[in-house]
């Protein structure tokens, strides 16, 4: 039978350890994907694009209220806007100043307000918190050459709840220097779910970026979408240099993910996301806030 089961947060700003769960969007929270039909329904790209449709128009707007209101979300740290649909509301952006991104160079700031797993490097034989073939290299960036690089090297996950700011930032000054588009479903992101089918994150439509930086070598970075999150659209032209909290792209809808492979050597994930993540917690991190350091 499907399975929907809360996950531990520790929020960063506050110093709580809290259980996440949004039941107005149990299936972002399903453990058991295979055995859900509802799962399996809202993995279809038609559902997308259907879900789309119906929150771009004007009678989804009347969710936005009590979306602000059940999740406590602060509309005096976006930029003022009269929102026509839910779809609308979804899309808001932080005012500027609200967020900052590290003025030293060597530190690496969040390039997404959501919840981070992190490891030193990834050992294929992890079990826990999500299986070390769930986060294969070579799977999610598509090709054996492009996974060489990051042979041995740091990896940060990302997951972005329903309630989350849905906007990507660049971590560093750098530029692309490869991209690919591969993936068709999506399913839900949540460790629970990786662990009942590992597969997940290699059927998941996804936006592969081979990035270039100044202080933290080549990265992988890696958007995923998920359940309802199949619109990946990027911001930032790809043949442009960008500069550290630059936007980069923005997912719609709903939850979605981002996978970040680095390089031996080059930088190491902070102290708090790789204890969090031997103890199976996710940590819950404001955009621009220190994520990693140089090596």
């Amino acid at each position: 039978m499907a399975k929907p089961m809360p996950l531990s947060v520790y929020a960063r700003h506050s110093g709580k350890v809290v259980q996440e769960f949004m039941d107005d969007h149990r299936s972002t929270y399903e453990s058991k994907p295979r055995r859900s039909p509802t799962q399996w329904i809202q993995s279809q790209p038609l559902y997308d694009r259907l879900y789309a449709a119906f929150q771009h128009s004007r009678w989804s707007a009347k969710q936005i209220e009590p979306f602000i209101q059940k999740n406590h979300i602060n509309m005096e740290e976006f930029e003022p806007e009269h929102y026509t649909s839910f779809g609308d509301f979804f899309d808001r952006r932080f005012r500027p100043g609200v967020r900052t991104f590290p003025a030293e160079s060597g530190t690496m700031g969040a390039f997404a307000e959501a919840r981070y797993f992190a490891w030193e490097k990834i050992d294929p034989e992890q079990r826990f918190p999500i299986k070390g073939h769930s986060l294969s290299a070579e799977q999610l960036l598509g090709t054996a050459e492009r996974a060489h690089v990051f042979s041995g090297g740091p990896v940060i996950t990302v997951r972005l709840a329903p309630v989350d700011y849905h906007h990507v930032h660049y971590p560093d000054t750098g530029k692309t220097l490869e991209q690919d588009r591969l993936g068709r479903r999506n399913w839900t992101v949540n460790w629970h779910a990786l662990q009942a089918k590992e597969d997940i994150l290699f059927e998941n439509e996804r936006q592969v970026n081979i990035l270039e930086t100044r202080n933290f070598g080549r990265l992988g970075f890696v958007e995923i979408g998920a359940l309802t999150v199949g619109r990946i659209v990027q911001v930032h032209p790809l043949d442009a240099p960008y500069n550290r909290g630059d936007e980069k792209s923005v997912f719609r809808f709903g939850g979605s993910s981002i996978v970040l492979f680095g390089q031996s050597g080059a930088w190491r994930p902070s102290d708090d996301l790789l204890r969090n993540t031997s103890e199976n917690i996710e940590t819950f991190v404001r955009l621009g806030d220190a994520v990693g350091k140089a090596g």
